[in-house]
């Protein structure tokens, strides 16, 4: 069984927008020549590597909720401007909406469990126009429609 990673997505508000940004990356990279791949860099490797590399996924927290994941293709040592390692979470492009869950704001990256981890709206049941605004799904959702 994969084990996740969780993380706030800090500076995104909506899901939409972090597609955006992702999408951008993705481009900027390949424009200058690199690998066009989408990548969130973080101080820390994790020390269970390989559990995450059999099918994990970063979750993202966003506006004080697991909203969306993206699965992670590969884990590459970086390093900063300063020399210092880093990691950096190669991740698939697509981002994956996730059924809503409040989570608390935390520091850096946690590990999440398969078994704890929201299930993709989708697979939920959730026939919802992928152009809905997040806030009118999070209401009608509330209302029990959803």
């Amino acid at each position: 069984m994969p084990l996740n990673l969780i993380k706030l997505c800090v500076g995104i508000e909506t899901v939409e927008q972090l597609e955006q940004y992702r999408a951008e990356q993705v481009r900027h990279a390949a424009a200058s020549g690199a690998e066009p791949v989408s990548i969130h860099r973080t101080r820390s490797f994790p020390r269970r590597a390989n559990e995450i590399l059999e099918g994990g996924s970063l979750y993202w927290v966003i506006k004080g909720q697991v909203r969306a994941r993206q699965r992670i293709e590969r884990l590459d040592e970086v390093e900063t401007g300063e020399g210092r390692p880093h990691c950096g979470i190669v991740l698939d492009p697509e981002v994956v909406r996730v059924v809503p869950r409040p989570h608390r704001a935390f520091q850096g990256w946690r590990y999440l469990e398969e078994a704890k981890a929201p299930q993709d709206l989708y697979d939920a049941g959730g026939d919802i126009d992928a152009e809905m605004p997040d806030e009118m799904q999070a209401e009608l959702r509330r209302l029990g429609i959803l």
